[in-house]
């Protein structure tokens, strides 16, 4: 079964100190829940990290009493980062951990990224966390399945996200295709380019599911996240709008539409 949750990066601008009322990660917790979803990615949310048990502990007590699974994402693959994360999963009963191989002053070669997961993988396996590696811009996606492919472990494996890596100028239908057979996790956002005021110039950004470039059919028969059981995360890529209130509005509309989108399906 391929289950349907939201992302921290679909409440992204409600989440952070752009708006004059931020919320919780609990707050989120309560609306996902609002919208029917019984999962939800922690992703790149950084207070996360600094949390100590009983933080995390609370965290896991109200999605528990709101019948919400939680999934962990964080980026870098350091093995004192990955073991600190892994312990984060395990407090907020996550089975995932999305990342990826970047962060400032830690750019790994293959070489050094198998040799980390060849290290930290056997306290993941023991865990029954699975380690999902983002498609994204920075790294080409041949070197990130080169190196899962060495790996050769069913707890390593691909968190799709077409989206990311046109930035590259690696097409969304190369990078299914390419991934396909390695995914753990699917994000799930659109994408438009738009000419910038003057013709001079685009924009890629986000936009609203269904409305934008990603072809989402076409990566659902390639990648099968139903008959293999590969969960669907919810993010958007929405610029920050004239007023808070409008894009507090449109974050929320673009989630419900997301949530129709992938319910209709």
């Amino acid at each position: 079964m391929s289950r349907i949750g939201l992302s921290s990066y679909a409440f992204f601008w409600q989440l952070s100190d752009q708006v004059s009322e931020p919320l919780s990660i609990h707050d989120a917790l309560r609306k996902a829940a609002d919208l029917d979803v019984d999962l939800f990615q922690i992703c790149d949310y950084a207070p996360l990290e600094d949390m100590d048990d009983a933080d995390l502990a609370a965290v896991r007590h109200t999605a528990d009493e709101l019948g919400i699974t939680l999934e962990v994402g964080t980026k870098g693959i350091r093995a004192e980062h990955l073991r600190r994360f892994l312990h984060i999963a395990q407090v907020l009963g996550s089975d995932l951990l999305r990342t990826m191989f970047n962060v400032p002053g830690h750019t790994p070669d293959n070489e050094e990224a198998v040799a980390i997961f060849t290290e930290v993988l056997p306290e993941f396996e023991a865990a029954g966390v699975k380690i999902a590696v983002e498609t994204y811009e920075q790294v080409p996606t041949e070197r990130i399945l080169d190196v899962v492919r060495r790996v050769n472990s069913p707890y390593l494996g691909i968190c799709s996200d077409p989206a990311n890596t046109v930035a590259a100028l690696e097409m969304p239908r190369q990078v299914i295709d390419a991934v396909g057979p390695y995914v753990l996790n699917m994000h799930i956002k659109d994408f438009a380019f738009s000419r910038k005021q003057g013709w001079v110039g685009f924009t890629y950004s986000g936009a609203p599911l269904g409305e934008g470039l990603l072809d989402y059919d076409y990566m659902v028969e390639k990648i099968q996240p139903k008959e293999r059981n590969i969960n669907q995360i919810v993010e958007h890529w929405l610029p920050w709008q004239d007023t808070e209130a409008e894009t507090i509005r449109l974050e929320n509309q673009w989630t419900q539409q997301s949530l129709d989108f992938l319910r209709s399906k």
